[in-house]
């Protein structure tokens, strides 16, 4: 049975610092690209990084380029994203989801298994 558990959530002022870790069980990162997803109230759920198994490279949307690294740790089956210089409209509940195929998409309906999310608030 495939799960995702994410942790590391909470809140912080802006400019500050977060990690968040995805815990998968039930499958190898080595043939699942691991998405980073977002939903704010009132908005659509949006991409925010991925990592491919394939060549283990790297997207990120452009509102976070720069301040967010997504890594992932084989031997522990775990997909971290740190977060950094926090803005107020990070503010969300974050999400990891697993695909079924080596590459990445944006597109939430390609992800089949997903965590419960973590949330993350972003406030002064």
């Amino acid at each position: 049975q495939l799960q995702l558990v994410e942790s590391g959530g909470g809140s912080v002022q802006p400019g500050g610092s977060l990690s968040l870790s995805c815990v998968v069980s039930g499958f190898t990162l080595n043939h699942y690209a691991i998405g980073w997803f977002r939903q704010a109230p009132g908005k659509a759920r949006e991409g925010v990084s991925c990592i491919t198994s394939s060549d283990f490279s790297t997207t990120y949307v452009d509102s976070v380029k720069g301040r967010f690294t997504i890594s992932r740790d084989i031997a522990k089956n775990t997909v971290y994203l740190q977060m950094n210089s926090l803005k107020p409209e990070d503010t969300a509940v974050y999400y990891c989801a697993a695909r079924a195929l080596r590459i990445c998409t944006r597109y939430d309906s390609d992800y089949g298994w997903w965590g419960q999310g973590t949330q993350v608030t972003v406030s002064s």
